[in-house]
């Protein structure tokens, strides 16, 4: 975890020093399982291994009331580093240049008006909830990205659960996909499983569908060596073996316990579902165009070219991921760390952005999913009002953006307003507490419900929080 010194981090062109070199804690790691060329079963052993050294220290408090569910599914976009609200969802262009900005504004489909930047996006503006008065408690990048998964700032005593742990821990999982997955990995800022069994963390897809034909999910594809027919055979010598075993085992139970990770490991590998989920089987060209998958950012790369960002084809998979079942689906985007140059920054990032947030949105509604999905963007914080002497500008906690659509939240809804800068919120302020409460509100999942930690300890899924019914249509 990352925790503030007295001493200012040093900034260049990419960001805060300390934003750009921390590496991310490895999750748990699964060794290769060699006679069968896989690796899943090893993460599921793991995972109840450490679940083991855990559970007695964990309780789950008595069954509460369930919610109505009005939502299924999350896809979370999140722009780390501190998305700035003058350059995307409010925009200021009455204030004086320094604190408005480079970019003109778009006028949205019900009137209001976004960056230039989001042109694509304000042509949907009746599908989406705009929160322009999002207030957050701290502005440094690990300790409000740990507080935007989890809804508390870090202590020495509690670790606790993200919000993909949480959905994964109080749903469970609705298909045979896990209920948290990460594309292609978790934020390294952002809460792990907390309190809460390990088994409940996210499964890390590994490579990056921006690889596109050469994108290929860890654990859920064989070795190129092995063909299905060979596994199977594996995979019987395998059960013939554990069974001379189990004849002298006078603990069966052990391995009956091991039997079901590998069972639990093949159904996956070997399920066409799950296949289709983690590929783009189907997916048409236009499909394609309309998320961006070619647009580019408009600042040159090192080898002198325009490139496209690969956000497009990560979206699609978390699209196919939600049909296929899984709950939580987290991606990262960007390096908005911006204290110098905010206009580069938005030129290399915005174009696919705009592109992909609009193909998202239009693909779910299209294929009728945009009700029971919600499309959350979020960033740790925003920037500040005023532009500094490097062209830039900096963190800001006291007040910025969210965008959300579908998942039963009111469509075409601006809601609160900051002040003549966007320095502070104006009307209608929404703790970042109170948007999380009403986003487990949303899942039929009541955030005021108290895991218990330690044995002894109850711990309320968020504290203080508050539902925002405004929000909700």
């Amino acid at each position: 975890m990352h925790h503030p010194s007295n001493q200012q981090p040093s900034v260049d062109a990419r960001g805060c020093e300390s934003f750009r070199r921390i590496r991310r804690r490895d999750a748990l790691l699964a060794g290769s399982l060699g006679a069968l060329g896989l690796s899943l079963a090893d993460l599921f052993r793991l995972q109840a291994a450490a679940d083991d050294g855990q559970n007695a220290a964990y309780s789950a408090q008595a069954p509460q009331g369930k919610l109505p569910e009005r939502i299924k599914s999350i896809i979370q976009l999140n722009l780390g580093g501190g998305f700035p609200q003058h350059e995307s969802f409010d925009p200021k262009p009455e204030a004086p240049l320094e604190y408005r900005g480079p970019f003109g504004v778009v006028k949205t489909t019900n009137g209001d008006i976004f960056s230039e930047n989001f042109s694509k996006t304000a042509q949907i503006a009746k599908k989406l909830t705009v929160v322009r008065t999002v207030v957050g408690k701290v502005p440094d990048h690990g300790l409000a990205t740990y507080h935007l998964s989890t809804g508390y700032t870090p202590t020495a005593v509690i670790d606790y659960p993200s919000m993909g742990s949480i959905i994964s821990h109080e749903l469970g999982p609705r298909g045979i996909l896990p209920p948290y997955i990460a594309v292609p990995k978790r934020n390294a800022f952002a809460g792990n499983t907390g309190f809460l069994p390990s088994s409940y963390g996210a499964f890390e897809i590994g490579d990056d569908p921006a690889n596109g034909k050469n994108f290929k999910v860890r654990d859920f594809s064989l070795p190129q060596e092995l063909s299905l027919d060979r596994f199977n055979r594996r995979n019987a010598a395998r059960e013939l073996i554990e069974k001379r075993i189990r004849q002298m085992e006078t603990e069966p139970a052990t391995l009956d316990t091991m039997d079901g990770f590998y069972k639990k490991a093949y159904a996956v590998l070997t399920s066409p579902e799950a296949q289709r989920a983690f590929s783009f089987e189907g997916e048409t060209d236009e499909t394609f165009d309309l998320y961006g998958s070619k647009v580019t950012g408009k600042v040159l790369a090192p080898d002198n070219k325009y490139h496209p960002k690969g956000l497009a084809e990560r979206l699609m998979i978390a699209r196919r991921l939600v049909e296929a079942g899984t709950r939580f689906v987290t991606i990262d985007y960007g390096a908005w760390d911006c204290h110098v140059d905010v206009k580069k920054c938005c030129d290399d990032y915005m174009g696919p952005l705009d592109s992909a947030i609009s193909g998202l949105i239009t693909d779910l509604d299209r294929r009728g999913l945009l009700d029971t999905t919600l499309v959350w963007v979020t960033s740790e914080f925003g920037r500040t009002p005023k532009i500094n002497k490097d062209s830039g500008r900096d963190h800001h906690a006291r007040c910025y953006s969210m965008l959300l659509a579908g998942g039963g939240f009111q469509q075409g809804l601006i809601h609160g307003a900051s002040d003549s800068v966007a320095n502070e919120p104006a009307r209608d302020a929404v703790p970042l507490e109170d948007l999380l409460y009403t986003i487990y509100h949303s899942l039929g999942i009541d955030a005021d419900k108290e895991l218990v930690a330690f044995g002894t300890r109850p711990i309320e899924i968020i504290k203080d929080g508050k539902l925002v019914s405004a929000l909700l249509a």
